[in-house]
């Protein structure tokens, strides 16, 4: 029983080390949204870039993908300012596949990470 609950716990251990496995991205691109007019951007950042849409100031930190598929699903490292106010009314990471799971709070506008890129 021992040896069995061993060997699981060495699948997990492994098994999450290759999960976390990642290599950064030039840049990544994100979609904004103004919940107010429905306007709807695509916005290209390279890393360390900042893009201005409507009142909002993006600054994609960083952009990483599975080393082992390099299409597949994206996190971005964003830290969002609106209308030039000191703290960040987000900063963190958003992964395209579940962008619910720690989305910008945001009244106005939305922001999600669509891919990232090596251009």
């Amino acid at each position: 029983m021992k040896r069995c609950i061993a060997a699981m716990i060495l699948c997990l251990t492994v098994g999450a080390a290759q999960a976390q496995q990642a290599t950064s991205a030039n840049s990544g691109l994100l979609r904004v949204l103004d919940k107010v007019t429905g306007a709807v951007t695509d916005l290209r950042l390279g890393a360390g870039e900042t893009g201005a849409f409507g009142l909002l100031k993006i600054t994609l930190n960083d952009c990483r993908y599975p080393s082992s598929n390099p299409s597949g699903d994206a996190y971005a490292r964003l830290t969002v300012v609106y209308r030039d106010l000191v703290d960040p009314v987000f900063r963190g990471w958003l992964i395209a596949s579940a962008p619910a799971l720690n989305a910008i709070d945001h009244p106005r506008y939305d922001v999600w990470v669509l891919r990232c890129n090596n251009v």
